[in-house]
């Protein structure tokens, strides 16, 4: 596997990665390496991270009254991150693009949710598309940023990765389920189960620094869809969206958790269109049976 140390931050943010290094350097290898992952692992969340901050804060300090809506100025102001991402060279146009598609079809199933009544937009918007802001998609596309940037920055490879035909059968069917159970039974239960099926024995495998390690991926999904929740809950605090009969906060249904593990699939199949999934360096030579 390549080490963890190629990985870049790029050009502009060059000096404080070396000072990072430096300071990293004087800790016990373990803690360094735990530390280390950490800052990786932020450093994969930074859109998402920056996407909950700008809700945070636009909550704390918009004034109604102002020229421009809350949900435009999060829209521009999300589009101008990106752009800044991408001059700095902090993202890659494989990101980019994962952000982009990932961006529509998290628009589409907006618009449809929304007018199913499954939640609501409350705030007004000139960059919307039949009641649904357009900062919405951002939501989502941070999600499959933070995919992307993982891959990348811990070099991830996995190994027993089903076809990629299959991946992309369960992804349309639970996009498809988001919609469909609305109108006939819901196919959740079934859902997790093939998530089990097709995904159980695929393990992730991944550098902190220069050792590999790994992790089950449907293990990683759980993880990741417990800190969507979170993520969820902060958005409904903030009043970005709100659920029927949330006129007062409340924490959002664990079962919405469930909703994100299945969602994490379909990001997960779209972020393999761009970013082909890698098996580790020689593990072709140990799966094939000797002659």
């Amino acid at each position: 596997m390549r080490p963890a140390a190629d990985h870049q931050t790029g050009p502009f943010l060059e000096p404080v990665r070396v000072f990072i290094r430096r300071l990293l350097k004087r800790l016990p290898p373990g803690l360094a390496e735990f530390v280390l992952f950490g800052l990786k692992q932020a450093w994969a969340c930074l859109f998402g991270a920056l996407v909950l901050f700008l809700i945070i804060v636009t909550k704390l300090v918009w004034n109604a009254e102002w020229a421009i809506n809350r949900y435009d100025a999060l829209f521009l102001m999300a589009l101008a991150a990106q752009i800044v991402f991408l001059r700095l060279r902090m993202e890659s146009w494989e990101e980019a693009r994962v952000i982009l598609i990932y961006h529509v079809t998290g628009t589409c199933m907006e618009i449809f949710k929304v007018h199913m009544g499954s939640w609501v937009y409350p705030e007004h918007a000139l960059f919307q598309i039949a009641g649904v802001p357009l900062f919405s998609g951002f939501m989502y596309a941070s999600v499959g940023s933070y995919m992307a940037r993982a891959i990348r920055i811990f070099d991830m490879r996995f190994t027993r990765y089903p076809p990629v035909a299959l991946t992309a059968l369960l992804a349309v069917a639970i996009y498809v389920n988001f919609y469909s159970h609305h109108y006939m039974a819901d196919m959740r239960f079934g859902l997790f189960a093939a998530t089990l099926l097709l995904f159980g024995r695929v393990r992730i495998y991944f550098t902190v620094e220069r050792k590999a390690r790994w992790m089950p991926l449907v293990l990683a999904a759980f993880f990741t869809s417990i800190f969507l929740w979170i993520a969820e809950n902060i958005g409904t605090a903030t009043g970005i969206w709100l659920y029927p009969g949330q006129t007062e906060w409340h924490m959002v249904s664990l079962q919405k958790m469930g909703s994100w593990y299945l969602l994490l699939y379909v990001s997960f199949v779209l972020v393999t269109l761009v970013c082909k999934p890698k098996p580790p360096e020689g593990w072709a030579a140990l799966a094939t049976p000797a002659r």
